[in-house]
């Protein structure tokens, strides 16, 4: 009888401990941590593969921020986060009051916490957790310590923060959206070449191009600012690439210089300072609505509408300087590149805040030999090629990274 009563608290001991197990491998989990800095700010998301309730503080002696999260296990892994700032150091994860999961950032000058938020799933993204912290003075870093002065999702805490999910139509398994902008065209015939070409000609025929065989990779919907020699304003053509909810923009150009020596392909990106001035233009800008991702701008707070432009605009910076890595490495293989390839400019046909987009120079039209080359239908399609292998190659890694 006893080795009977023994054998049956031996399985439901084993019962126990396989729903505990299962209870755990059920829940979701913090997979990664980033952070990016500022002028004396620094911005901290963690990816996460499900919703989880947190409570952001701050603690002294010494300064610590402080993340308690429950309902969800977290990474070692994210102890080992490499990102370089002089605001906050080493990172530690540990438990507290025996269920929540503890994450403590050291800090190396006294913050307050601006904002925390959680933002839903998102095109390539999952769950986020963003925290701002700014640097303060000693006396306002004190006056703020403790978990009275928390920021939490959670409704037991007055200083409740969230933002709204970002609504998104595109999703992984649909066909990604790309529209080609041929620069120039109509009255503008931009830069004129060597023997007299106009550089709207040589963007369109590339342009063309590159639509072709991206449809031939039948996994996209490939959309054109312009098929025919017409005048389309700056602006209006990265409209175009947002009311077709566009996952990349590229805008096409050929370069010209005084110096008829200069020649070489060349991949630009929105700097962070033109794209800053942009965000400070769209939050004051009157007409809102759907400024970005359709959230209705009307209908939140000036702050959130700062933090959404923000996120969405840091989002799409990082994608658009990997996608102009992506550039890099494949046109390498084929055309001769410029020193510093990718550069920034505040180009205002870059400035969609929720568009990855890149403005590629193909040669300059200025130097005899490459403009020869860009004139040739084989050469065009060498350009187009490696294009379309840079843009299998972008969304083949973006599946695998979590960018801000």
């Amino acid at each position: 009888m006893k080795k009977l009563i023994l054998t049956f608290s031996k399985l439901a001991l084993f019962a126990i401990l396989c729903c505990i197990i299962s209870l755990r491998a059920s829940a979701g989990e913090i997979t990664g941590l980033r952070t990016g800095q500022g002028m004396d700010s620094v911005r901290i998301v963690f990816d996460a593969s499900s919703d989880f309730h947190y409570e952001v503080f701050l603690l002294d002696t010494p300064k610590r921020l402080v993340i308690d999260v429950d309902g969800i296990n977290v990474a070692r892994s994210i102890e080992n986060t490499k990102d370089k700032n002089n605001i906050i150091g080493r990172v530690r994860v540990g438990t507290s009051d025996g269920t929540k999961k503890r994450i403590v950032f050291d800090l190396q000058k006294p913050v307050v916490i601006k904002k925390a938020f959680m933002l839903s799933p998102q095109s390539n993204f999952n769950w986020r957790l963003a925290i701002d912290v700014n640097v303060a003075s000693e006396r306002d870093f004190a006056s703020k310590v403790g978990l009275s002065h928390a920021i939490s999702n959670g409704a037991k805490n007055k200083n409740t923060s969230s933002t709204p999910p970002i609504k998104t139509t595109n999703n992984e398994n649909a066909k990604k959206v790309i529209v080609i902008d041929a620069g120039h065209g109509g009255h503008d015939p931009g830069a004129i070449g060597y023997s007299g070409v106009y550089e709207k000609t040589i963007t369109l025929a590339v342009a063309k191009e590159l639509k072709r065989l991206l449809d031939k990779e039948n996994k996209y919907n490939v959309y054109l600012t312009r098929s025919t020699d017409i005048f389309i304003p700056l602006r209006d053509r990265f409209k175009i690439a947002r009311k077709h909810n566009a996952d990349l923009f590229i805008s096409l150009h050929a370069d010209s210089a005084h110096n008829r020596n200069a020649k070489g392909l060349s991949v630009y990106t929105l700097s962070e300072t033109a794209s800053d001035k942009e965000a400070e233009a769209l939050a004051e800008r009157e007409n809102k609505v759907d400024i970005i991702a359709g959230v209705n701008m009307f209908e939140q707070s000036k702050e959130v509408n700062d933090v959404l432009i923000s996120l969405a605009q840091r989002e799409t910076r990082n994608r658009s300087s990997e996608f102009a890595r992506c550039i890099e490495l494949e046109m390498r293989k084929s055309v001769q590149l410029i020193s510093n390839t990718h550069r920034f400019a505040g180009f205002a046909v870059l400035k969609a805040p929720d568009v990855p987009s890149v403005l590629l120079e193909m040669g300059y039209l200025s130097n005899k030999n490459e403009e020869r080359l860009l004139r040739q239908d084989s050469y065009r399609r060498k350009l187009a090629s490696s294009a379309v292998k840079a843009i299998n190659r972008y969304f083949e890694d973006m599946k695998h990274k979590s960018l801000f």
